[in-house]
């Protein structure tokens, strides 16, 4: 009997082992990395079936050049990229994306530039211009009737009218903020991620969160700072994945409790510039702008909805 019982309590204690374990390996995410017509991708957004990815084109990474050379391509598992938006010189570092019946906007030096996306052609419908020293135009995020743009620079956030998608109205400042960065909307809360324009991190430099995008005033999610670029909601909305470009990486933030968990992205050569990443399908784009590839993650790790 004594012996049955040791036997059945090593087969247990076996089984919660190999639990563990599996449950261990399931928490490591899977990766892939999108690399072939890609060269210095600051922004990706789910397209149809899809992901578009935004490359500035340069030979050099800079986020504020005036080249013309920049380009948005379309990315397909198992079909690879194809450009939707040739380098026709209306785009030169394109940043954050935002895509509503087929008419793309996309962050620009001092611009937005917006697209008509029809089948395998565009167009170029126009630029919503920026006032004077509002550069860094980086990230969008709509409600149904006001697409919100920020400008890292100058600590501004602009909304624009979408009333009529196809005819989009001028750049009015709307809600100042610490370096804003990467946007993300849900309903009337807005999340924003700070970053500083001038490389020097400081304590207001964190994740924000606007509860009411109608009466807008800013709360710490979270006070630990750092350079935060990009920031999407998990698909069950309990969570915010963010990217830090000090250090390199991608953490999650639970909005019930504030934990901070880092995000298990296990490439060869490590992120450098993890910049505005989009979830679609459980998958994670990630572009890392100054390596110029786009790494894949599952964001379904053990016990994730």
């Amino acid at each position: 009997m004594k012996i049955e019982r040791l036997y059945g309590a090593i087969m247990f204690m076996a089984f919660v082992a190999f639990v563990m374990v599996s449950c261990k390996k399931t928490e490591k995410p899977s990766v892939a990395v999108i690399e072939d017509g890609i060269r210095f991708c600051e922004s990706t957004l789910p397209y149809g079936d899809g992901v578009l990815i935004a490359n500035f084109g340069t030979d050099e990474l800079n986020p504020l050049n005036g080249e013309g050379k920049g380009y948005i391509v379309l990315w397909k598992e198992g079909e690879g990229v194809r450009t939707v938006v040739p380098a026709d010189g209306n785009l030169s570092a394109p940043k954050g994306m935002f895509e509503r019946d087929n008419y793309l906007y996309v962050c620009d030096v001092n611009k937005v530039a917006v697209y008509n996306l029809n089948g395998d052609s565009c167009s170029f419908v126009r630029a919503i211009a920026f006032p004077e020293g509002n550069l860094f135009v980086n990230d969008l995020a709509a409600t149904d009737t006001v697409l919100y743009a920020s400008v890292t620079n100058t600590d501004k956030i602009f909304k624009i009218d979408i009333s009529d998608v196809s005819n989009p109205g001028e750049a009015v400042e709307w809600l100042s903020l610490p370096g804003p960065n990467g946007l993300s909307v849900s309903g009337n809360e807005m999340f924003v991620a700070s970053y500083p324009a001038d490389g020097n991190t400081r304590d207001v430099h964190v994740i924000y969160r606007i509860p009411d995008v109608n009466a807008p005033v800013p709360e710490k999610v979270i006070s630990a700072s750092g350079q935060y670029d990009g920031i999407v909601l998990s698909e069950d909305k309990s969570s915010l994945y963010v990217s830090n470009w000090t250090p390199a990486g991608v953490s999650k933030i639970n909005l019930a409790t504030g934990e901070i968990t880092p995000v298990s992205v296990d490439v060869e050569t490590p992120l450098v510039g993890p910049a505005d990443m989009s979830l679609s399908g459980g998958k994670i784009y990630i572009p890392d702008l100054p390596n110029s590839r786009v790494v894949v993650i599952d964001a379904t790790g053990c016990g994730d909805k």
